[in-house]
This record gives structure tokens, sequence and C-alpha cells, in this order.
């Protein structure tokens, strides 16, 4: 059993940045790929990134170059850093773990309470 506990997050212009935090606690947080989604109103909830186990990363197309996910696992702690925001970044942000059946998969268990992260132009 995985327990996620989200900060970060709030309200910021256009071009500017945000640092979620995700602290995990419970199970061996190292056993655990760990990601990032969000959901706009009115649409799916959507990946944004994830890290495996062995640190390797993916990013949504709509965030590459922008947002930077990373790990520190001696705090049991993954990060969501988000750059250069836009409007379309609007979004509920929701922390997640999960377990590997192979390279590059994540199947997800655990979720975190969600964080606002709002964009203004």
């Amino acid at each position: 059993q995985v327990q996620l506990l989200q900060s970060g997050g709030g309200a910021v212009q256009a071009g500017g940045s945000l640092r979620l935090s995700c602290a995990a606690s419970g199970s061996p947080y190292s056993d655990y790929c760990m990601g990032w989604y969000r959901q706009a109103p009115g649409k799916e909830r959507e990946g944004v990134a994830h890290i495996n186990t062995d640190g390797t990363t993916m990013y949504a197309a709509s965030v590459k170059g922008r947002f930077t996910i990373s790990r520190d696992k001696d705090k049991n702690t993954v990060y969501l850093r988000m750059n250069s925001l836009v409007p379309e970044d609007t979004a509920m942000y929701y922390c997640a773990a999960g377990t590997s059946p192979g390279p590059g998969v994540c199947e997800w268990k655990y979720w975190g309470q969600g964080t606002q992260v709002t964009v203004s132009s």
C-alpha cells in the first residue's frame, strides 16, 4: 500500500513556472514507477509525465521540453517542474504510483489527492 500526498500548484501567469511535489509513504517507494496526470474541466484525464524505476522518463508531446519529472529516493518524493506555462496547462494535477510489468510501462495503482494549477493569459 502506498499513500501519496501532493503539494505545490496554484495560480500563475502565462510564461511562469510552478513545481508540484508528491511524497510517498508505505511500501518501498523505489519499487514503483511514478507519474503525473492532469484533468481539465470537461476533458478526460491525460498522462503528463512518468518516471520509471530505472530513472528513465516519458512525457506527453504537449509538455515535452517544458516540464521535467524527477524523483528523490531519499525523500520518497517525485517532482514535476513546469516551465513556460500556458493557459492550456490549467487543470487538476494528480500524482500516481504504479508497478511496472515491462520497460517503460506503468500500471497505475495509487493516486494523490490532486492539486489545482491555473495559468492565466
